[in-house]
């Protein structure tokens, strides 16, 4: 099968957690939950409905985009083909990579930017609009981490193939016409496992993104919304229960969360995150025999979970002991060397050091790694600041 590989970084995936995070996207043969895990009483509609229907809807701008603007490109080089050469050559479109917000197919097109779901969502919304067959795979990389508002979120990858339907193939159909856009490089998916997954799970990837987002800015209301539409659009589908659990601990609701986190760990018992979430619900419950039992087995299964040294590292940067700090940020550079706050606390205790052409380099890294516009321009201008510090 052909592959077309984009030189962007995935984003965000699956669920959030409490200084945890959501399990890798999985679909299970979890039993349709009943109507006793939700607590609506407590929430407030959301500010603005949640409406799962319009994540393929294409806009008049992408209309347009289709039957004029790549049109003849379409007849040229066949539709599967033609589109992902305009979608991601960077001489056409000219997308951009964003971790910040998961966007619906129009949003993206309209931003001109999105995370991996976005462009996914994007791809799939056009390739429906010409009548080819689309299916989508998660793909087993390794794990990246990220954090927002003291939780730590599993950014989890996917990619979309794109073929004709079967009723279009003609004599001599070629399988090897299918395509496979995937956002990361070549070199961090060979020998990866693929796992095909439900369109039904993708949109309830991008509704449980959604609350994820708005979990990390406090807006409870409205992460509670779209994580109920999560669960019912794909019931099978657990990282969305994490997600719930955390709403409700958020919310005061800890019996509630303590529900969801059972729904998790009774079709998964190793799932990670939910084990680090129920040991931290159980402590707040004052059910300290209890949480660490969870904790012994999560132990067992990650004795250095995401952001052990680098909390280690910021601990002993406030202390002052720079040296210290420098060998935690490096631990996880190493295992993590996608991030660029780990490079950026690392160029840090370079500096605090004395070390000048390392806090460079760690800090060219920072910016070479950035996943937004932001963060790129916040770092490459410490970056600046480097290259002209001691020059007189």
């Amino acid at each position: 099968m052909k592959r077309l590989v984009a030189l962007l970084m995935c984003a965000l995936l699956g669920a959030c957690g409490l200084l945890g995070a959501c399990a890798t996207p999985n679909e299970s043969q979890a039993p349709v939950p009943s109507n006793a895990l939700f607590r609506d009483h407590l929430f407030k509609p959301p500010a603005q409905a949640v409406n799962a229907d319009d994540v393929f809807a294409l806009s008049e701008a992408m209309t347009r985009y289709l039957q004029v603007d790549i049109a003849r490109q379409l007849r040229s080089d066949g539709a599967a083909r033609g589109l992902v050469t305009a979608l991601y050559r960077r001489d056409q479109l000219k997308l951009d990579y964003d971790t910040l917000t998961t966007r619906n197919a129009a949003q993206a097109f309209d931003a001109r930017r999105g995370n991996c779901l976005s462009l996914v969502l994007m791809t799939a919304a056009f390739a429906k609009a010409l009548d080819l067959q689309v299916s989508y795979q998660t793909v087993d990389v390794d794990e990246v981490w990220s954090r927002a508002d003291g939780m730590a979120f599993l950014n989890s990858h996917v990619n979309i193939t794109l073929g004709p339907r079967a009723l279009h193939r003609t004599v001599g159909y070629d399988p090897g016409s299918s395509m496979t856009i995937d956002f990361l490089p070549a070199d961090q998916i060979t020998g990866h496992r693929n796992r095909p997954v439900s369109e039904a799970t993708v949109v309830a990837m991008y509704l449980n993104n959604k609350a994820a987002e708005a979990l990390s800015v406090g807006q409870l209301d409205e992460a509670y919304a779209w994580v109920r539409a999560a669960i019912h659009r794909a019931p099978e589908f657990l990282s969305p229960y994490n997600t719930l659990g955390v709403v409700y601990s958020r919310h005061g609701d800890l019996k509630a969360a303590e529900q969801a986190f059972n729904h998790v760990l009774t079709q998964r018992p190793t799932d990670r995150q939910a084990l680090a979430n129920m040991a931290r619900l159980l402590n707040k419950l004052n059910r300290t025999a209890q949480a660490q039992v969870f904790q012994a087995r999560l132990a067992a299964l990650e004795p250095y979970p995401p952001y052990y040294f680098f909390q280690l590292g910021t601990q002993a940067m406030a202390r002052g002991e720079y040296r210290a700090a420098s060998d935690f940020f490096a631990k996880e550079v190493k295992r993590a060397d996608h991030s660029s706050e780990f490079h950026f606390w690392l160029s840090v205790a370079h500096f605090r050091l004395g070390e000048i052409a390392q806090a460079r380099r760690q800090m060219a890294l920072a910016v070479q790694n950035s996943s937004t516009r932001e963060e790129q321009a916040l770092y490459g201008t410490k970056l600046q600041s480097l290259r002209t510090y001691g020059v007189q």
